[in-house]
């Protein structure tokens, strides 16, 4: 692992700049929330939450915006992690909103851009400032150009040409009532430096993450496990193939790769050879357009 001339690792150093990040955040800003989907950035991003304020508890909650179609063992994974770090949990509900006409499904079964007006709905109704995600800018080229204290308007919206400089790693978290901040701490971070972080500080993981032989259909070009979201359609073949998932994502609309990695050492040694992103590996819902996560960006998404 590289050494940096301090001392420190490289995969300390991001590390030491996550944990200033979320120090930064708890002392500039009123009420921030961490959003954590029990997937491995949000798992990773928890830890180092803990790391950051020991031995004293957490002193935000959390939310999850559940879109009601998660895998199961993801919200089982969750519940533990909260009840564990005794943490308070938000849940906003997506089906809850359909329900109340906030939001109307879309046709194509993605509920992903309407999580955007869930999500706000939340955030406004308990006052959050600022929200910590779990995006990085390896995985996506939206994510790519976006800072990491990402200011958003009275709307939530943000606007791409009109971002804070943040010169020396100097945060400006100061925002006007209505306003507030979206905070990524694992933004310089990769994918492999997650795993091997993950490794490294033998942190739990969803079953889902690692190799197994599952059921699959294949569609488009793309193997999605069966699930009480992918029912296999009339005359559809169901293979049996050894895969896992890179992303946990909705289960209608996640893909799962062929891999032989069922270990987290596996893992590392896997993702060190390939050359395409999880979410470009793996999400039927980012394929809608080239810009389609820029556009969801704009509109408030995390």
């Amino acid at each position: 692992m590289t050494m940096l001339p301090h001392g420190l690792s490289q995969l300390k150093n991001l590390e030491a700049e996550s944990i200033h990040i979320f120090r930064e955040v708890a002392a500039e800003m009123q009420k921030p929330c961490l959003l954590f989907s029990g997937g491995k950035d949000s798992i990773t991003m928890l830890h180092i939450a803990r790391k950051a304020f020991a031995p004293a508890r957490i002193p935000f909650p959390v939310m999850h915006v559940d879109t009601g179609l998660n895998f199961p063992s993801i919200l089982a994974y969750r519940d533990r992690w909260i009840e564990r770090l005794e943490l308070k949990l938000v849940v906003a509900s997506v089906e809850d909103a359909m329900r109340r006409g906030v939001v109307r499904e879309e046709p194509n079964g993605s509920r992903n851009r309407i999580q955007t007006p869930v999500l706000l709905e939340a955030a406004e109704q308990n006052g959050f400032d600022a929200l910590f995600g779990g995006g990085r800018r390896d995985e996506e080229k939206a994510r790519a150009k976006e800072r990491v204290f990402s200011f958003r308007d009275e709307f939530g919206q943000w606007d791409p040409k009109n971002q804070r400089p943040e010169i020396w790693s100097l945060y400006n978290g100061r925002v006007f009532p209505g306003q507030s901040i979206r905070v990524f701490p694992l933004s310089n971070w990769t994918e492999l430096d997650v795993w091997t972080y993950i490794r490294d500080e033998e942190i739990e993981i969803p079953d889902l993450y690692l190799a197994a032989d599952r059921e699959v259909v294949e569609r488009g070009g793309m193997l999605y496990a069966v699930n009480p979201f992918i029912v296999p359609r009339d005359g559809e073949p169901v293979q049996v193939r050894r895969v896992r998932y890179r992303t946990v994502g909705d289960a209608n609309l996640t893909a799962a790769v062929e891999s032989d990695a069922d270990t987290v050492d596996k893992i590392v040694d896997e993702i060190s050879t390939v050359r395409i992103t999880e979410r470009g590996a793996t999400r039927g819902d980012d394929k809608v357009s080239e810009a389609a996560m820029e556009d969801r960006k704009k509109e408030g998404y995390f």
